[in-house]
């Protein structure tokens, strides 16, 4: 347990200083890792063993949070995966996303012994799934009757839809937050952040173990910083959200013109289309889209020269080096893809 590098105090600074739920921050080599430490760190600061997830948001593929899981367990129609024992399993509590009674449900029957309720504060692992209003609030609320913590999973979200990510987005403040992939600049990396009273509970200071030889390692971290240092100068977040809604309504207008049904959700650079006449708002929703017209059009873009995700329950991302030019070529190949539906 070395003192940490000056790299390393630089990145935790603009880290804490962008997100304003985070008071201190460890970082480790992944967004796995820094999910299954936000959860043991949970467990610990609560002395409760119980987790709340919400179907179709994807953690990590750590044994605790691979239950009803999104991202690549729903393209391949696994719901979890062989290998997680029952008595995993058996901790989480699932409830439908954006649905708050559900939630009041759980906690009603097990909320003493809760220790946390883990959620991507906008859902990119079942497609790009945004929270309705007043339902991260609704988290806090509960969570904080009931002494859990509130742990948001911004690996995705974090300094990609704005300099304070989703929590800044929304007004709300949780007790962790998971980062990773922006804040490596594309390198391995991960972070666990969040009030200092729960972070010191984390070896050397407190009980709560956690090391890796590589956390932190300079070359992700000197990636990161370089990464971050751009993102806080330039602040492309309004630019990429414009670029991202043309795009979004492109797609609809598209829709209409070719008479396909289709949802477009959008929050800041991140969208997904569904092929489905209704609003996607979870996971169930998500999944009664049509998967076989889907695929057609993915396969109908490719050979126009568009590359999207290939599976329907993943996030499409805009850069700052796609143009306008970019957007009306893709348009185009929407256009035609969708004609040949």
């Amino acid at each position: 347990f070395g003192a940490p590098c000056p790299l390393e105090v630089e990145l935790a600074r603009i880290i804490v200083s962008a997100l304003p739920s985070v008071e201190a921050l460890r970082l480790v080599n992944s967004g796995t890792e820094a999910t299954m430490t936000a959860i043991r760190l949970s467990r610990a600061f609560t002395g409760r063993k119980k987790v709340v997830k919400f179907e179709g948001c994807y953690h990590g593929h750590s044994d605790g949070l691979l239950v009803q899981a999104g991202s690549g367990a729903i393209t391949l129609g696994v719901p979890s995966s062989p290998g997680v024992p029952e008595e995993y399993a058996g901790l989480v509590l699932l409830a439908p996303y954006n649905d708050l009674e559900a939630l009041k449900g759980l906690m009603e029957e097990h909320g003493e012994e809760v220790a946390c309720v883990i959620v991507e504060p906008v859902a990119g692992n079942m497609g790009v799934v945004p929270p309705e209003e007043g339902f991260l609030e609704g988290l806090k609320e509960i969570c904080s009757l009931w002494g859990a913590l509130l742990i948001f999973d911004e690996v995705i979200t974090g300094f990609r839809l704005g300099w304070s990510g989703a929590q800044g987005l929304y007004g709300v403040r949780p007790d962790l937050t998971c980062l990773g992939k922006v804040i490596g600049g594309g390198l391995p990396i991960g972070a666990i952040g969040g009030r200092k009273e729960i972070m010191e509970m984390l070896a050397p200071s407190g009980p709560v173990y956690q090391a890796g030889t590589l956390s932190g390692n300079p070359l992700s971290v000197r990636a990161g910083l370089e990464t971050l240092r751009v993102l806080e100068e330039e602040k492309p977040y309004q630019e990429l959200d414009r670029k991202a809604s043309l795009l979004a309504q492109g797609i609809r207008e598209a829709g209409k013109k070719k008479g396909i049904a289709l949802s477009v959700n959008q929050v800041g650079s991140m969208l997904t289309v569904f092929f489905t006449e209704e609003a996607v708002r979870d996971l169930a929703s998500a999944r009664r889209s049509d998967l076989r017209r889907f695929a057609r059009f993915f396969w109908g873009l490719l050979k126009r020269g568009v590359w999207i995700p290939p599976s329907q329950f993943e996030a499409w991302f805009l850069s700052v080096a796609h143009s306008d030019e970019d957007i009306e070529r893709t348009l185009e190949a929407v256009e035609d893809a969708l004609g040949e539906l």
